[in-house]
């Protein structure tokens, strides 16, 4: 059975990979009204360019963080450890 420690650690871990994801978001967000706002003499393939790689960012991860792919094995970790046959 997992200790208190471990289950804390665990939602800790959960909780930082989750903000983590959603300040991902805000970036992709702004991305995305770059193209809403973008006008007829706009590099809209550009824009779309950073789209996308803001996307792989929420959800692989940049160079520091691990993005949705991170928060998943999180929640997997967490849910392991709080499961009721968890032994």
């Amino acid at each position: 059975m997992a200790t208190e420690a471990e289950i804390a650690q665990a939602h800790h871990k959960l909780e930082k990979e989750y903000k983590d994801v959603m300040e991902s978001l805000g970036d992709l967000y702004v991305a995305v009204e770059a193209v809403k706002s973008a006008g007829i003499g706009d590099d809209i393939s550009g824009l779309l360019e950073a789209v996308q790689s803001e996307a792989k960012k929420a959800r692989t991860g940049g160079v520091i963080g691990s993005g949705a792919k991170g928060h998943a094995k999180a929640l997997k970790n967490y849910r392991e450890l709080t499961a009721p046959d968890a032994s």
